[in-house]
């Protein structure tokens, strides 16, 4: 796993419930927060929090989401989103429980990738998508 050895701060009031943590600025990201957001899941752009008290730097929010519990290590990438749709209205949950496990995870990390490198050319995308890594 790639994600960075950190955890969130306790006693943040972000921390206090589970966040997804997504890139405001990019069309595709805030299309995608939108639909898991109708699904009763908090989401938030990275824009809009005090990173420092989540242990995360902008580089880190700004290649990939963030799935922010206070119960556990902050998940990055395709975790992040499979705890986001355990978080989910409805039948999601079984869909974020394969996503994070053996034998989809092996698939679903190179395929968050490829859509993270290429989130700039996907519908709804803006410039702002195109992240420079």
């Amino acid at each position: 796993m790639d994600a960075s050895p950190i955890r969130a701060a306790t006693d943040s009031a972000h921390s206090q419930t589970n966040v997804l943590i997504f890139d405001g600025d990019c069309g595709f990201c805030t299309a995608s927060a939108r639909w898991l957001a109708a699904r009763a899941v908090r989401v938030e752009p990275w824009q809009r929090l005090d990173l420092k008290e989540l242990g995360l730097t902008v580089e880190e929010v700004s290649a990939a989401a963030w799935w922010i519990e206070p119960t556990m290590e902050p998940q990055r990438g395709h975790l992040a989103i499979g705890q986001a749709l355990r978080a989910a209205a409805g039948g999601w949950r079984f869909v974020g429980t394969a996503v994070i496990h053996p034998p989809l995870s092996w698939l679903a990390r190179p395929i968050y990738a490829l859509i993270a490198r290429n989130r700039h050319r996907l519908p709804g995308a803006t410039d702002a998508c195109d992240i420079k890594s």
